[in-house]
């Protein structure tokens, strides 16, 4: 397994990046991102923290570590100058937390973070279909998710997706340990959303795709 979607308490999840990777790699992930909420205050602190242990730590714990960010909450006329800024800072994988509907996102961020070239649009919600269109000729990949609340909307995404061509990764957006799902329910939850055997197995090549991309930029 593979998940590009995890917070430490860099931010708002419970466990320290260590912890966090080790219960992963017991848990039967590969590879894992370490993606916290940033905004402009606290970007180059989290990136470079999180980047330091991440690219000491992955030969000696199983498991192959990326230090990312996820972009929550910024302005949506920031958000591509933050995507910008924040591969600057070192982020080898940027997320945007996308218009979940279950949080007070601002409308429009969807949109900003498909133009601004963003890596992963996280639970995007009631996603339009010009931005699933968008996301699919930018090469944007977005989010099925296994949070609770966020995970509301999956079946719109998957459908969505399939309709467009947009290219979708499974991600658990992990928090706390148990959040860090088993293989079988992932894969449940990714058929629950309307995905076919087929769509399943594509969506974890391309979480594998995002992986071999990071690795080629070592």
């Amino acid at each position: 397994m593979i998940d590009l979607h995890t917070h430490s308490t860099f931010s708002d999840g419970e466990l320290i990046p260590a912890e966090l990777a080790r219960r992963a790699a017991v848990a039967g992930y590969r590879a894992l991102a370490i993606t916290d909420h940033i905004d402009l205050s606290n970007m180059y602190h989290t990136i470079e923290n999180v980047r330091r242990l991440t690219d000491k730590y992955s030969p000696y714990m199983g498991i192959d570590l990326f230090a990312g960010c996820e972009v929550t909450h910024v302005p949506p006329g920031l958000i591509p100058d933050t995507i910008v800024e924040a591969r600057r800072a070192g982020a080898q994988i940027v997320v945007v937390h996308g218009e979940t509907i279950v949080e007070p996102v601002e409308r429009g961020t969807n949109l900003a973070a498909i133009e601004g070239g963003c890596d992963i649009l996280a639970h995007p919600g009631l996603i339009t279909p010009q931005e699933m269109e968008l996301a699919a000729e930018k090469n944007v990949y977005v989010e099925i998710t296994t949070r609770k609340g966020h995970s509301l909307t999956n079946g719109r995404v998957a459908a969505m997706a399939r309709q467009f061509g947009t290219r979708l990764v499974i991600d658990n957006d992990a928090h706390a340990p148990g959040d860090l799902i088993s293989a079988a329910l992932r894969k449940a939850v990714a058929l629950g959303a309307g995905l076919s055997e087929e769509e399943y197995l594509q969506a974890e090549a391309n979480s594998r795709a995002l992986v071999e991309a990071m690795v080629a930029r070592l």
